[in-house]
């Protein structure tokens, strides 16, 4: 038997919720297909306990609902759960848990999407059907960890941050960090916290900021040109943490919102790592060559054993493994093909939420975006016929 409506949304993250919500406020009928047994299963099974909200909560609300007047300027992940399941509550959203969608497809004769997905509890293939299909997955869907030459050879414990909780385990143990971005950073900075003694691979250039700059900065781009802005980060950024250069920290020549708006990687936000590096609580590495047993080597030839590698690396999509039709919208690595900001409608019927690189900014603007497409598509049908 199949159930129709008339919007299938995949994922029922910050990104699936926020177009179900928008939509529930045009009285839009949707169903929402969530593969894990709760909302928001990133944020309540695979985040790292000390995670903090890199952006003022103006920059992170949800469409329609703002975050408590008592809420602090950068939220803490359980604020944000609570808020988020406040959020679910409030827009009356309630997903089908445990649905792992296998296959979706365009039926030209009924120009309609049809969806199957597994009961994960029953066992069962389930069928759905919808004139739009709406990809809410994001970005941050499956843990990547990078091919190096031996890892498999490697005795100590490998895992990806998604599966970092805390520096507990790790007292008095070697361990590296892999990976520069906020992530790798701030577990870094927890590590060393927890008494590790901690490494972290630094590949590329990277800009470091103060979460008060970045708030800064966001608020200028309202009144300035973006190059202006990158500038004046950039001078701020010298003047506070001086020449990075001389611990492994090399800035880039394209300022940060530029970086951002091009490639999507974001500025790592200071959370007291800098400090641990300048006291060499924190060494900071070359990119990895090979691992040999318990030993990595680096680019610059030198070797160090270690006892675990926490891989804080990103993220792939899953999109292309049961999206059929999707061509009109995604690349071959499950990515939007259309720059931004029409990178999130395809052809008949297809969206994506979540994949503007721009974090629950970006969010919230795709879902106001697609609900007031879906919406506006409706009402012409309607005056049509």
């Amino acid at each position: 038997m199949e159930q129709e409506t008339v919007v299938i949304i995949v994922g029922a993250g910050p990104a699936g919720l926020a177009i179900s919500a928008c939509l529930n406020v045009h009285d839009i009928p949707n169903i929402v297909l969530e593969r894990e047994d709760c909302i928001a299963s990133l944020w309540k099974k695979r985040t790292y306990d000390r995670l903090k909200l890199h952006l003022a909560k103006e920059f992170c609300q949800l469409p329609h609902m703002q975050f408590p007047s008592n809420a602090p300027t950068f939220v803490s992940k359980n604020e944000f759960i609570k808020y988020l399941d406040d959020y679910t509550s409030h827009f009356n959203i309630s997903p089908f848990y445990c649905r792992i969608v296998e296959y979706a497809s365009f039926d030209v004769t009924s120009e309609k999407w049809h969806v199957l997905a597994k009961n994960g509890i029953s066992g069962e293939i389930e069928n759905y059907c919808a004139k739009f299909l709406v990809v809410a997955t994001g970005e941050n869907n499956q843990g990547f960890v990078p091919e190096i030459p031996g890892l498999d050879t490697f005795g100590g414990v490998v895992m990806h941050s998604n599966q970092y909780r805390n520096g507990e385990n790790f007292f008095n143990k070697e361990v590296l960090v892999v990976g520069s971005g906020n992530s790798g950073m701030e577990i870094a900075y927890d590590l060393a916290n927890w008494g590790a003694n901690t490494s972290i691979v630094v590949r590329s250039p990277v800009h470091v900021f103060t979460k008060k700059m970045v708030q800064w900065g966001m608020n200028l781009l309202k009144f300035f040109p973006c190059e202006i802005v990158d500038k004046i980060l950039v001078m701020l950024s010298k003047l506070r943490h001086g020449n990075l250069a001389k611990y492994g920290l090399e800035r880039p020549v394209k300022g940060p919102f530029f970086l951002k708006g091009k490639t999507g990687r974001s500025p790592v936000i200071d959370v007291g790592t800098l400090k641990k590096i300048k006291a060499g609580e924190i060494k900071v590495l070359p990119a990895m060559n090979m691992i040999d047993g318990d030993y990595v080597e680096f680019a610059n030839g030198n070797k160090k054993k270690f006892e675990a590698i926490v891989f804080a690396t990103g993220y792939k999509s899953t999109i292309k493994t049961w999206l059929m039709d999707g061509t009109s919208l995604f690349n071959e690595d499950g990515m939007p093909k259309k720059r931004k900001p029409d990178h999130w409608k395809g052809d008949n019927g297809l969206y994506c939420v979540g994949f503007s690189s721009s974090g629950l900014f970006g969010i919230s603007k795709d879902a106001m975006n697609i609900a007031e497409d879906i919406n506006s598509i409706l009402e012409e049908e309607e005056k049509e016929g």
